[in-house]
């Protein structure tokens, strides 16, 4: 089928593309930049100049196409409800195309916030009303009537360039000096592989149930102190412990998810799609982090 995908030219956007293209179908792929068309050209990718504030460019795309994959988000921590009211409004955008057909779309989404400490998510929970994050893809794609929208959750997706909310706690760590986790540092963070979860989209796009929500976990927790001190080996950086109360002196933004605890389960993802995950863990990729650039 031919898929445009949003957010094809980023960390996920490039591997789902490939493994698509991969599969048999045929990407349209949505580039802000001439640097990005050339990237998605260069994988065999048509595609589409446009970004998640020019709806018309969203549009375009999901009526050029059999499906649509929704991957791209403003990751700018400084105008996060901006960006999270950017977001609603291309979901719907891409909603409005799609309604009253059999048009899958996959919106993307977390994992924050769905359970309580020491309790394991799973594809069962729903947001509740009162959910503390402004970003609100998966309410609102799971809204759209006539739409056959369905949600991916994702963990900290990594390699050993990039790992989700972990990229920016490691510049934080380079800038103080040390790595730090919050009290015992027990509370866990769930995993998955970026190729893993390339295969996922995939696999959710060809067995695409209206309304589903998948979990790409491969990984259920992985401590923060474990984090910390893989990171401080690697970095050769000393690890330590922090009080509460110093999370958001010490980590800013990121403070608020510092000791989160986000255990999440996978197994109606795996038993639904036939997804098992191959990839490294996240310990393994922070073993082996690109450290050129410090």
């Amino acid at each position: 089928m031919r898929v445009f995908v949003t957010g094809a030219t980023g960390f996920i956007g490039i591997p789902t593309v490939k493994e698509l293209i991969a599969a048999g179908h045929k990407v349209l792929g949505m580039a802000r930049s001439e640097e990005g068309e050339k990237s998605l050209a260069a994988i065999g990718a048509d595609v589409l100049r446009g970004s998640l504030e020019d709806l018309d460019s969203l549009r375009q795309g999901a009526s050029a196409s059999d499906a649509v994959i929704h991957l791209a988000f403003i990751h700018d921590w400084s105008k996060f409800a901006e960006n999270c009211e950017i977001d609603r409004r291309a979901i719907k955008a891409l909603g409005s195309v799609l309604a009253g057909s059999a048009s899958p779309l996959i919106v993307t989404g977390g994992l924050a916030g769905l359970a309580g400490p020491g309790q394991i998510a799973t594809e069962d929970d729903v947001i509740p009303p009162d959910f503390p994050f402004p970003r609100v893809s998966e309410q609102t794609a799971l809204s759209l009537k006539g739409v056959r929208a369905s949600v991916m959750r994702l963990p900290q997706v990594h390699d050993p360039i990039k790992q989700g909310l972990i990229t920016p706690a490691i510049e934080v760590y380079r800038e103080k000096g040390v790595c730090a986790y919050v009290g015992d540092g027990l509370n866990r963070w769930p995993a998955a592989h970026i190729s893993d979860v390339a295969r996922l989209y995939r696999l959710a796009l060809e067995k695409n149930e209206a309304g589903a929500r998948y979990h790409a976990v491969a990984e259920e927790g992985v401590p923060m102190r474990d984090i910390a001190e893989a990171i401080g080996g690697r970095l050769n950086l000393p690890v330590k412990s922090i009080a509460p109360e110093e999370a958001q002196a010490f980590f800013g933004w990121l403070g608020m998810f510092a000791a989160y605890d986000m255990l999440a389960s996978s197994a109606q993802t795996r038993k639904t799609l036939g997804w098992e995950p191959t990839g490294p863990g996240l310990i393994a990729d922070l073993e082996q982090l690109r450290v050129s650039d410090s």
